[in-house]
């Protein structure tokens, strides 16, 4: 079979069987199909090679085509294929002790999953059966932020507070409340330094009109990502964290997005000093993409509320391939290679040197923000930098489409609030080469000029 006749046979495949994710079917085109990929690049089957500036889905931290990953996976499964974590192997053993060093702040006990939204489904159980068993059983509801994204599954999607992402699918589980997120740009409060504490002030209030006694947690990513990659002032953690312990509330640190590099930091929330959350959830660069591996990890003290032999005192939470060794190993060379590489300074100074210079857009009259922290960026699109009404959908196609013209992907914040869909995306891999990020930078430039 000819090369052509193999791609045509591929795409009516793809069209007729295969359902894929965001994807609004016009039954004109096919999404594109990814071949093979090296380092920050990748290849479509029709063989053009694109620079991949979102890291797949915020995820290939490490880039395509790492062999000390592979052969760590193959060496896994070929030792031992399979093992409940019901029972417990090496790669899991050791990869917790080491997550819970990454973390600082004491000793943190690690229940593996598959996915985020299992981390994050994961968290809420464990927090609801905590404080029923410290004696707080009327502690159930959970409070996020809107704009903010936790996951697809029935209890993370309930804390996710886009609306496009639940449309159909609400009612949502019961006990999940949402409020201001810190976000200057678009605050309720005014454009003003003093925004974002007002919008921790207002979760405070939120905890007491609800009572106290009825909030078990605030779940929170440190930056929010998918949701238009909102940058919260200096000290808005530091107060959420004191408003949390002030109440008895667990203070839930969603690192999905954040987590292993991305910031310039190991973990998002080390970038407000004194912040030590009391769960903390992982996934993506956990494994930089190449397995499947979610994450919850827990203070030691939480954890001790579930030792004994009570009548369902005991976690009772299972997951079949949650820390499968092979994941488990993945992680394990993954965190070597982020440390024996310097990943994380790294992303710190390509962050400011590199990336930072995407703030010079903001002399553009349809720039109304730029923000980001390390790999990660947003640009808010608007139709004036007066009113800040966001661009159309029109004009956020135009630019995504003038980069992969010129051999960039890049993203934006899709299917998130209705009408506020104007952020884009800019969040490579962390091992990316320094004249790469250069080209990405150019590109989005010129894409951006180019309206």
């Amino acid at each position: 079979m000819s090369t052509g006749d193999k791609q045509l046979e591929l795409i009516e495949k793809d069209k007729n069987y295969l359902w894929h994710a965001l994807y609004k079917d016009s039954g004109k085109q096919s999404p594109m199909i990814a071949a093979s990929g090296e380092g920050s690049w990748f290849y479509d089957t029709e063989g053009h090679r694109y620079f991949d500036g979102v890291s797949g889905l915020w995820c290939l931290n490490l880039g395509h085509g790492r062999r000390e990953i592979v052969e760590a996976a193959a060496e896994q499964m070929m030792k031992l294929s399979y093992s409940p974590l019901t029972l417990s192997h090496e790669p899991a053993i050791e990869l917790s002790a080491k997550i819970s060093e990454l973390l600082g702040g004491g000793i943190y006990k690690t229940f593996f999953s598959n996915s985020g939204s299992e981390a994050n489904e994961t968290a809420f159980k464990i927090a609801r059966q905590y404080h029923a068993q410290n004696g707080n059983p009327g502690k159930y509801k959970f409070i996020s932020r809107y704009r903010a994204y936790h996951g697809s599954t029935l209890g993370a999607l309930s804390a996710t507070a886009q609306a496009n992402r639940r449309f159909h699918y609400d009612p949502p589980a019961p006990g999940f409340l949402h409020v201001e997120p810190p976000y200057r740009y678009r605050s309720m409060f005014g454009d003003t330094a003093d925004a974002d504490m007002k919008a921790a002030d207002m979760l405070e209030q939120t905890i007491i009109w609800e009572g106290a006694g009825t909030i078990a947690a605030v779940i929170m990513e440190p930056f929010i990502s998918g949701g238009g990659v909102i940058i919260p002032t200096d000290g808005y953690l530091q107060r959420v964290a004191e408003i949390c312990k002030k109440y008895d509330v667990l203070l839930i640190m969603d690192e999905v997005v954040s987590g292993y590099g991305r910031t310039g930091k190991m973990f998002g929330f080390m970038h407000s000093e004194g912040v030590q959350p009391d769960i903390i959830t992982m996934a993506k660069g956990l494994t930089s993409g190449y397995l499947p591996l979610g994450a919850t990890s827990v203070k030691e003290e939480i954890y001790d509320k579930f030792k004994g032999t009570g009548p369902n005192q005991s976690f009772r939470h299972v997951s079949t391939y949650g820390g499968h060794p092979a994941s488990c190993a993945v992680a394990r060379k993954n965190i070597e290679i982020i440390e024996r590489e310097n990943i994380v300074s790294r992303v710190d100074h390509y962050g400011q040197q590199i990336l930072g210079r995407l703030h010079q857009l903001i002399s553009h009259p349809n720039v109304g923000e730029v923000r980001g922290v390390g790999f990660l960026y947003g640009i808010e699109l608007v139709e004036d930098k007066a009113t800040k009404t966001p661009v159309s959908e029109a004009v956020m196609g135009q630019v995504i489409a003038a980069c992969k013209q010129k051999g960039v992907i890049i993203g934006r914040n899709g299917e998130t609030v209705p009408g506020f869909s104007n952020v884009l995306i800019i969040a490579p891999p962390l091992s990316s080469e320094e004249d790469d990020l250069v080209f990405l930078i150019r590109t989005i430039k010129e894409a951006i000029y180019s309206l």
